[in-house]
């Protein structure tokens, strides 16, 4: 596994968490002071990251995030793309795309999140 792809897994680790491993997996996944930066929320360090985790999982409960494809990355640079997938029925109503950049230790250090697919309104 390159460190793109190990990055990308702990993201989705983070992202997935129960709500009692949110912080563990936040700690894991991303530097102290990390960024977190899309449409709908731009925060920094743990606690924010852990709370925008939690507002997504309060908004869309039982939904899980998964990689789209395999993630591309080059000089300390990762993007990929991901969907918010129920698995029930395998809906996906939302749908992105993410740019990391990697600390020395393969933690993230700020993310830039696009979304490129959301429900109507």
């Amino acid at each position: 596994m390159t460190v793109y792809e190990d990055a990308v897994r702990r993201y989705f680790a983070a992202w997935n968490a129960a709500p009692e491993g949110v912080a563990k997996a936040v700690a894991e996944a991303f530097t102290e002071t990390a960024t977190y930066t899309d449409p709908l929320a731009e925060v920094r360090g743990h606690q924010g990251i852990a709370a925008v985790i939690a507002g997504a999982h309060g908004q869309f409960p039982g939904f899980e995030f998964r990689p789209l494809a395999t993630p591309d990355g080059h000089h300390g640079i990762v993007r990929f793309g991901w969907e918010l997938v129920l698995p029930a029925d395998g809906s996906a109503p939302v749908a992105g795309s993410d740019v990391a950049t990697l600390a020395e230790d393969g933690r993230i250090a700020s993310v830039s999140g696009f979304l490129d697919r959301v429900p109507a309104a």
